[in-house]
């Protein structure tokens, strides 16, 4: 029997982590799964990657792998409001957990008018820290519920100079 490869982050955990299912198998069974091994509450939603929908426990996990593997977050909330300070502007969007830090630092520079050749400058940092989460990064690993928030500043990328 086929396997699916199941990669995925959880609420408040940067941490990737995996775990095989059979082909075929539920959302139901991987929440089952994922819930046993870290002791969360059944209650906790199951996000594919970029997906803005938490998927429904009854649907097979396969149909939403590319080539055997699938990407998704486990958290309790449905949304993580999400505000990005830049230049003395903010913007404030709602995405669901498995959105990454990639799509909001691109959705922030189109929606505060910053071109693509700046953005590429920029990147995301937790507002208030040096935190500066990877791009692959989903949300709900750096937001806890019930306050289902993450405020970023978009900042200049640090660049290290030296002698070639």
């Amino acid at each position: 029997m086929e396997k699916i490869n199941v990669f995925y982050q959880r609420e408040q955990s940067r941490e990737v982590e995996h775990l095989q299912l059979d082909s075929g198998s539920t959302f139901a069974v991987l929440k089952a799964l994922v819930c046993t091994k870290h002791g969360l509450d059944a209650g906790v939603l199951i996000f594919v990657e970029e997906l803005d929908e938490a998927s429904h426990d009854d649907h097979p996990v396969d149909a939403h792998a590319s080539r055997g593997n699938i990407k998704v977050h486990v958290h309790r909330c449905r949304r993580i409001r999400t505000t990005v300070s830049y230049n003395g502007r903010n913007a404030e969007h709602q995405f669901a957990p498995g959105a990454t830090v990639a799509r909001v630092k691109k959705w922030a520079a189109d929606k505060l008018g910053i071109s693509p050749e700046d953005a590429s400058e920029l990147m995301l940092q937790i507002a208030g820290t040096k935190d500066r989460p990877s791009p692959g990064t989903h949300l709900g690993a750096l937001a806890k519920c019930p306050e289902c928030h993450v405020h970023f500043d978009l900042v200049p990328d640090e660049r290290v100079n030296g002698d070639v």
